[in-house]
C-alpha cells in the first residue's frame, strides 16, 4: 500500500524541479495527481513519464498560478475527474537576481503574485472543497531565503517567501478546526532550474562549501518532506515550518 492511496493531489509548478519530483513521488505512493505548470509542454512531458510507470495516475493542466480563473478551472477539473481534492502543494515560483535599485515595481509585483499571492488564491479556492471532504493537507513551499540572507539581489524573492511563512501560520490556525492542515517547507540551496539559471557553476560550488553537508540538496529531498506532510503520518502537524537546508540555518 502507498502512503497516499485514494488521495487526490494538485501540485503546481510540476513541469520541472521540485514540482516534478513531488508529482512522481506522489503518484508512486498511490495518489491521483493533477500536475500544473505555466509551461504546458513541460508538465505534459512529466505526466507522460509518470503514466508510463504508473498508468492513469497523473493529469497535466496549464495554469497561471497568479490567475484566480485558472485556479477555479484546476480545482473544478480535479472535482470532475475524481470527486474531491485532498492535497495541494503550492510549489510554483520564480526568482531572479536583481540589485535593489534595479528592481522594478513590475518585477516586484510579479514576484509577489507568482510566489505569494498564488498561494493565497490556491488556499482560498481549495478550502471549501476540503471542508466538504472533511479535511485535507496543504503544503506551501517557501524558502530559507526569508530567514537567512546570504546573497544580495533577491529582495523581491525573499519578501515574497516571507509572506508565505506568515500566510501559512495564519491559515493553519483558521482552518485547523476543519481538519485542514497547512504546513510550510523552507528549502535551503536546492539544485533546481531556478538555481542553475541564476547562479554560475562557481557560485554554486561556493554556495555548497558554506553548507555543513557540503553540497546542495536535490529536488527529491524536498519531495520526501512534502510526501510526509501530505500523508496521514503528519496528521497532528499544522502551522509548522520545516527547514530542509543541510544544516545551513544553524551554522
Amino acid at each position: 500500500m502507498g502512503r497516499l492511496d485514494n488521495k487526490v493531489a494538485i501540485i503546481t509548478g510540476a513541469g520541472a524541479g521540485q514540482g516534478e519530483a513531488e508529482a512522481y513521488l506522489f503518484a508512486k505512493e498511490g495518489a491521483k495527481v493533477i500536475a500544473t505548470d505555466i509551461q504546458y509542454e513541460s508538465v505534459q512531458a512529466v505526466v507522460e513519464r509518470i503514466n508510463e510507470k504508473y498508468p492513469g495516475s497523473a493529469t497535466a493542466l496549464k495554469q497561471d498560478v497568479s490567475s484566480e480563473e485558472d485556479w477555479e478551472k484546476v480545482v473544478k477539473t480535479s472535482i470532475e475527474l475524481y470527486g474531491k481534492v485532498d492535497i495541494l502543494v503550492n510549489n510554483a515560483g520564480i526568482a531572479a537576481i536583481k540589485p535593489f535599485n534595479e528592481t522594478t515595481v513590475e518585477y516586484w509585483t510579479l514576484a509577489q503574485n507568482i510566489n505569494a499571492w498564488s498561494q493565497f488564491v490556491g488556499i482560498k479556492t481549495i478550502v471549501p472543497y476540503m471542508k466538504e471532504n472533511r479535511g485535507g493537507s496543504i503544503v506551501n513551499i517557501g524558502s530559507m531565503a526569508s530567514e537567512r540572507h546570504s546573497a544580495g539581489g533577491f529582495n523581491a524573492y525573499t519578501a515574497s517567501k516571507g509572506a508565505i511563512k506568515s500566510l501559512t501560520r495564519a491559515a493553519a490556525v483558521e482552518f485547523a478546526p476543519d481538519q485542514i492542515r497547512i504546513n510550510l517547507i523552507q528549502p535551503g540551496p536546492i539544485l533546481t532550474n531556478i538555481v542553475s539559471n541564476t547562479l554560475s557553476e562557481k557560485q554554486i560550488e561556493e554556495r555548497a562549501q558554506e553548507i555543513p553537508i557540503k553540497r546542495l540538496g536535490v529536488s527529491e529531498e524536498i519531495a520526501n518532506v512534502a510526501l510526509f506532510l501530505a500523508s496521514d503520518d503528519a496528521s497532528y502537524i499544522t502551522g509548522a515550518d520545516h527547514i530542509v537546508d543541510g544544516g545551513l540555518s544553524v551554522k
